[in-house]
């Protein structure tokens, strides 16, 4: 998942928090994500405020029991494959495990390209979630959805 729509850079970039915009955009994926999935097993978010925030709503909204855990390789400039075989041992410990990742562009992009080794690397609107299916050394997106598709589809409804 990408952090929500965050506030223009001033001084750092990992200070920036979300918006309120950001926040109502995190709020309606976090209710998707409770409708289309159960429960999670962890969350793992960058250290920067604008992932925590994003991560603390899907907390609040049920999505797992467990805290946040801060993992540093989720950072926008954070490297893909480092992040592969992090969840390679996690999964090599527990198959079933269904984890959400919250982090930032690019690194969301090229994650979804390194967990499916499709050679496509998607734009994430804010607040976008890529759902795969994962196991280790093989991935498939099963879905991407963002608010905007959600209320386009309630507005077609």
């Amino acid at each position: 998942m990408r952090h929500g729509e965050a506030e223009p850079q001033y001084l750092s970039d990992s200070e920036r928090q979300l918006t309120a915009a950001g926040l109502a955009e995190v709020s309606e994926m976090a209710q998707w994500l409770h409708h289309h999935y159960s429960a999670f097993d962890q969350i793992f978010s960058s250290p920067y405020r604008r992932t925590q925030q994003t991560a603390a709503v899907l907390l609040q909204k049920g999505l797992s029991t467990q805290s946040v855990t801060v993992n540093t390789d989720l950072v926008p400039e954070g490297n893909a494959q480092q992040v592969v075989d992090f969840l390679d041992v996690l999964y090599a410990e527990n198959p079933q495990a269904k984890i959400i990742l919250v982090s930032h562009m690019p690194l969301v992009s090229f994650l979804v390209e390194a967990f499916t080794r499709s050679g496509q690397t998607p734009i994430f609107d804010t607040a976008g979630v890529a759902c795969l299916d994962y196991q280790p050394h093989k991935g498939v997106l099963l879905e991407y959805v963002c608010p905007s598709m959600i209320r386009l589809v309630k507005s077609v409804s």
